[in-house]
């Protein structure tokens, strides 16, 4: 959700520190806001400065550009009579910050009185009066039936204990439990976040004890906290967010995916280990067609033959037969075709002719070895070995990943994606507030990098050539989008907003592209290479390239280059399979297929061409057989 003028918010704990700032910024932005406070000399002061902070970007209006309410947070009454007033003038809400918040001087089992005043009292308004907020903005945004936004105010007190003072922490760590548990309101286009700032230096901060602060690294900036507020209101991704912010970590969402996994109690199977049998049979034919490589070439359609062979059943015991309907095209087909992928020399690698091509593919089972237990005729299945580009392949039943359907957005899960999740979490290490380059970044396995870096709370630099490409990267919310048709990654790293440049690089472009990606690298950053497409079509095909100073460089900054080939990582495959899918199937994680279609065994070529054209969008799928396509789609 875009802030624009002429949208409206209401701050709680407006008057001063955090909330004040808040109120100011928004009103940069043009938006109209209530100043909800106690304090009727600090709320009137900041309605003041509100009112022509707005007006001297955006003109005067009819209403007033701000409106100071006194109240009492824990007043429920008088706090839904803020909220009816704010409504009344500005004929609805679209922001909502819990900003209101108390800290207790005492330690509570030191605390001899009923607790009226202070540890009560804190609990009070530090969570009771934030769910309040929090359920009255709900109840308005949802009966206006438009978009919302509602950020509450944790701690980085509610993250880990304050020993000094517990109900504090206390207090903050329900106000992010409470905010985290409310991410089902964005089906109702409502998204409720949290952000725990460390300590800034307002009244409240003041308070805290200095050694402490010292210890986290000295106060925060302002400007650091209100650049998160307005992430978490602005990034339509973010729901149930919680995001850390400090001077040691920079903006940190928490917890990671990984240690969610850790204490998740009801952690769901992965919606493709209980896929039931109910595909249409499949009629075993006599002969199919498949394509086979029979000279070494990186010119695809000149190494390659569209071959007839005759089905051998039965099946070996272990093996399994597979109707294929959608196969992947990959760059590295031309590495694989020009035998680059086999050790040895040349002559060596002639002597695996003739073979196999293709190396992705989903489809449905038609037939199994006797001694197949765990997959039975019917069930939709991906492979990754040799051979997916053909009408029907024989594969090792013990190879097969179960997928819940024989999906074109499954065939581009698999090698694009298995290799942008599993290389981002081993070789780049990836965690949050980071930020993370990836080249390429329109293509099939660049699309899946740039969305799990932004899902694991990253900022995200996106190189591709073409405005279509560039449209599609910022649909995928990319925060900046590098179309190397009209500018260069040198420059738009050498930014003011990526001051240390990239953390974590995503190559596979390879040649100068790697050069400026390096460039690019932070201290101690990770560049991952996953391929080098630019040089897999020269005239003699693939050939090495030398990185001069490329040791020197890395050493001068800490650096690490990590290569990454996904066939040496088997053993993850499943398990970032199922986690791809859930993503897709909850709509966190798109998948963009190339709109050019590509039809039976004969298009295949023309597939790889396209591909390497530069000219595709999205992940190249080819339709090996169009009618059970269809009959799959009516299912």
């Amino acid at each position: 959700m875009k802030l624009e003028p002429g949208m409206s918010a209401l701050v709680t704990g407006g008057g001063s520190g955090i909330g004040k700032a808040l109120c100011i910024a928004l009103a940069h932005k043009g938006l109209f806001v209530t100043v909800v406070d106690f304090s009727e000399e600090h709320g009137e002061q900041v309605a003041s400065l509100v009112q022509k902070r707005r007006n001297q970007f955006h003109g005067d209006s009819k209403v007033p550009s701000a409106i100071f309410v006194k109240c009492d947070v824990t007043d429920a009454d008088a706090l839904a009579a803020a909220f009816g007033k704010h409504v009344h003038l500005y004929g609805g809400l679209d922001v909502c910050i819990n900003c209101a918040g108390f800290v207790n001087k005492s330690l509570v089992y030191d605390d001899t009185s009923n607790g009226t005043k202070t540890w009560r009292r804190a609990v009070n308004v530090n969570l009771v009066a934030v769910i309040d907020g929090t359920r009255i903005a709900t109840q308005i945004m949802r009966s206006q039936k438009k978009p919302g936004a509602i950020l509450n105010f944790g701690s980085v007190a509610g993250l880990y204990p304050m020993h000094y003072e517990p109900i504090y922490s206390g207090t903050k760590g329900g106000v992010i439990m409470f905010t985290r548990s409310l991410a089902p309101l964005k089906r109702h286009g409502i998204r409720v976040n949290v952000i725990c700032p460390e300590f800034v230096q307002t009244n409240m901060g003041e308070q805290v004890n200095r050694i402490l602060v010292d210890a986290l690294g000295g106060f925060l900036k302002m400007e650091d906290v209100i650049n998160g507020a307005f992430e978490l209101i602005e990034d339509e991704s973010k729901a149930g967010a919680c995001l850390w912010i400090s001077k040691r970590r920079g903006m940190v969402y928490w917890p990671t995916s990984e240690e969610e996994k850790k204490y998740l109690v009801y952690a769901t199977k992965s919606k493709m280990t209980v896929t039931k049998n109910r595909f249409p049979s499949i009629q075993t034919p006599e002969f199919f067609e498949k394509i086979t490589v029979h000279m070494l070439s990186h010119n695809f359609r000149n190494a390659t033959r569209i071959d007839r062979v005759r089905l051998r059943l039965p099946m070996e015991p272990h093996s399994a037969l597979v109707k294929i309907i959608y196969a992947g095209v990959n760059a590295s087909d031309v590495n694989f075709t020009s035998g680059r992928y086999f050790s040895g020399n040349a002559k060596e690698a002639s002597a695996h002719l003739p073979f196999d091509a293709g190396f992705e593919a989903v489809g449905i089972v038609a037939s199994v070895g006797d001694s197949v237990r765990h997959i039975k005729v019917g069930t939709a299945v991906a492979l990754m070995t040799f051979g997916s580009y053909a009408e029907f392949t024989v594969v090792p039943a013990k190879h097969l990943l179960l997928v819940p359907r024989p999906d074109p957005e499954v065939v581009a899960m698999l090698t694009s994606g298995l290799t942008a999740s599993i290389s981002l979490e081993k070789s780049g290490q990836m965690t949050s507030g980071q930020v993370v380059l990836v080249t390429a970044a329109a293509g099939g396995t660049g699309q899946f990098a740039v969305q799990l870096a932004k899902l694991a709370g990253n900022k995200v630099i996106a190189t591709c050539g073409g405005g279509n490409k560039a449209a599609l990267l910022a649909s995928l919310g990319v925060d900046r989008v590098i179309n190397y048709q009209h500018e260069k990654i040198k420059d738009v790293c050498l930014l003011p907003e990526f001051p240390r440049g990239a953390d974590i690089v995503y190559e596979s472009v390879g040649a100068e592209m790697f050069d400026l990606c390096l460039n690019a690298l932070a201290v101690r950053g990770r560049l991952i290479v996953i391929g080098m497409i630019s040089q897999y079509q020269g005239k003699d095909g693939w050939m090495p390239r030398n990185y001069y100073g490329l040791c020197e460089k890395i050493l001068g900054k800490s650096q690490t280059v990590a290569g990454f080939f996904l066939i040496q990582y088997a053993d993850l495959w499943q398990k970032h399979l199922d986690k791809l899918f859930d993503l897709h199937a909850s709509g966190k994680l798109k998948v963009s297929l190339d709109p050019k279609k590509f039809v039976g065994v004969a298009s295949v070529a023309d597939a790889v061409e396209h591909l390497h054209s530069g000219r595709s969008v999205g992940k190249v799928v080819v339709c090996m057989d169009p009618a059970y396509s269809q009959t799959l789609a009516k299912l």
